[in-house]
């Protein structure tokens, strides 16, 4: 059977199992089961599944997916993040889409302290969108705005998807966070441009009100309080990252630990804190790990059967550019964005494009920047954009179950 054929076959199935509803990672690991019994020799193959499961996370890269979702968890649970956005809204004065703005800034920053888009769509969701309502947000200046710098989570670190997008195309976790930065700020700092505009182009969407006039000191000091401490987060993180002090595993750690020490500077951790946190982390991370241990073992079934190297001869014998075929996986992630979420699109197209990508001379590191970023525009897609954020702010408590990232 022709390579192609038995892409076709396999992508089919695995859609066609997404589409009942089941849990993806049932999905690849149902998939993989058949596909190991059939291609590798029935039980032999079986055991040959799980062997190679088992090495799939038994990796250290791995080990900041747990410790950047536990920083989130901690930072959700204990209100720390609600407290900075109300010490962000202190300094914004009278101005037009002003709520939009807050969502802008608090998404951005505590997309660098969580790693987690749902954790922050939910703390934006619960915090502004009754007052944006309340003020007469139209929906294009309160969703938008909420989802896309939710979304930055994705691409600013601490970010769960960059280390598993770097431990599929074995890349270095380091370089990879460190290279997703710039591109993640820029991103935010788009999205305020965009709303500065559209706020004086279409006033009624994001009216103007009045707000108290506060002192320079009734401004400051919650500054100093609640986001000046961020920043020791953020250079435990980050920082020590950049000074080649320690590595991502160890960074992630330190922010762990830092978190902690926040929360109980604040007087907010507490024994039930520490519990519902931890519980929510396993929960996330054997999810999550469950996800990628299936779609390591489907890329091996890919490269068994001849589809990946076919594929990537297709590729490179298309009568284009090379960097017209960087376009085109670009297209296709915004496309699945519209009926798959983030993992199930990274779970299928990563194993296939990273190999194209190395085959036509790029660097990994360079693209996996660009699908990522991509990626977070495809969450937001028009399709998939109100549904979502309305079943995280009515139930706030289930607001990882459909996408564990």
């Amino acid at each position: 059977m022709e390579w192609y054929f038995v892409l076709i076959f396999i992508l089919a199935c695995l859609i066609f199992l997404m589409a009942t509803g089941l849990p993806i990672a049932f999905c690849f690991m149902l998939i993989n089961v058949v596909g190991v019994f059939i291609l590798w020799n029935g039980e032999a193959g079986l055991m040959q599944l799980v062997r190679s499961m088992r090495d799939s996370i038994t990796h250290f890269t791995l080990l900041p997916v747990p410790l950047f979702i536990l920083m989130g968890e901690v930072m959700f649970q204990s209100g720390i993040s609600t407290r900075m956005i109300d010490s962000l809204d202190k300094w914004l004065g009278r101005m037009p889409g002003r709520l939009s703005y807050l969502a802008v800034a608090g998404g951005t920053m505590f997309a660098t302290l969580s790693g987690s888009s749902m954790a922050t769509i939910a703390m934006l969701g619960s915090t502004l969108v009754p007052e944006m309502e309340k003020r007469g947000y139209k929906k294009a200046m309160t969703l938008g705005p909420i989802l896309g710098s939710a979304g930055l989570a994705i691409m600013i670190p601490p970010s769960s998807l960059g280390v598993i997008a770097a431990a599929i195309g074995e890349f270095s976790v380091g370089k990879f966070l460190v290279a997703i930065v710039v591109p993640g700020l820029l991103m935010a700092v788009l999205y305020a441009t965009y709303i500065t505009i559209r706020a004086r182009l279409q006033p009624h969407l994001a009216p103007i009100y009045d707000v108290p006039h506060l002192s320079l000191m009734e401004k400051v000091m919650p500054t100093v309080r609640y986001i000046l401490p961020l920043g020791f987060i953020l250079f435990l993180v980050l920082g020590v990252i950049f000074l080649g002090i320690a590595t991502p595993s160890e960074a992630a750690a330190l922010g762990c630990f830092g978190t902690f020490v926040l929360a109980a500077a604040y007087r907010r951790l507490t024994w039930k804190l520490v519990r519902k946190a931890i519980l929510e982390t396993v929960q996330i991370t054997a999810m999550v790990l469950m996800i990628m241990t299936g779609a390591l073992a489907f890329s091996q079934i890919m490269s068994f059967t001849g589809a990946s190297q076919g594929l990537v001869e297709a590729a490179i014998s298309l009568p284009i550019a090379p960097i017209l075929v960087v376009i085109l996986m670009q297209l296709v992630l915004l496309f699945l964005g519209m009926f798959m979420d983030v993992v199930a699109i990274m779970m299928i197209t990563l194993p296939l494009f990273i190999p194209i990508i190395t085959a036509l001379g790029y660097e990994p590191v360079w693209f996996g920047a660009i699908y990522l970023l991509n990626i977070e525009m495809a969450t937001t897609s028009p399709h998939r954009a109100h549904p979502p954020i309305r079943i995280r702010i009515k139930v706030s408590s289930w607001r990882y179950r459909s996408i564990p990232c």
